[in-house]
């Protein structure tokens, strides 16, 4: 599970959310709060467990964890295990989702105007 963090998310003149990879993301989960009951489901209360993780700000942290630990039951990061399942299955490959998900988080905020260019490095060494 997670450990120690090592960076705070850093927040951008507009307001959005520049932040380092958060590996205690537990602590700032939107969930944190919920009976874990509710986030273990089926059918369609997975809807409802799902719209807990939006707008979450470490969904992304959440998504890889679980991917990375082949958890199998419940709601992580957005996702219910079948469509984790069904994403482990197509992307076979992969050997960190950690590592994947940071980098795309990151080129989406350089290509967003979130994340100057050059400044990742910054980021980067923060986690």
């Amino acid at each position: 599970m997670p450990v120690a963090a090592v960076g705070e998310p850093q927040s951008g003149e507009d307001g959005a959310s520049m932040s380092s990879w958060v590996t205690d993301w537990s602590t700032q989960a939107a969930c944190r709060t919920t009976d874990p009951d509710e986030l273990f489901v089926q059918g369609a209360a997975q809807n409802r467990a799902k719209a807990v993780c939006t707008g979450c700000p470490v969904r992304t942290e959440c998504l890889a964890d679980a991917l990375d630990n082949r958890v199998e039951f419940g709601v992580w990061g957005g996702m219910t295990e079948r469509e984790r399942r069904a994403l482990l299955r197509r992307r076979p490959t992969v050997t960190s989702w950690r590592r994947l998900l940071e980098t795309a988080r990151t080129e989406y905020e350089r290509s967003t105007g979130l994340l100057p260019l050059g400044d990742e490095d910054d980021y980067a060494a923060a986690g």
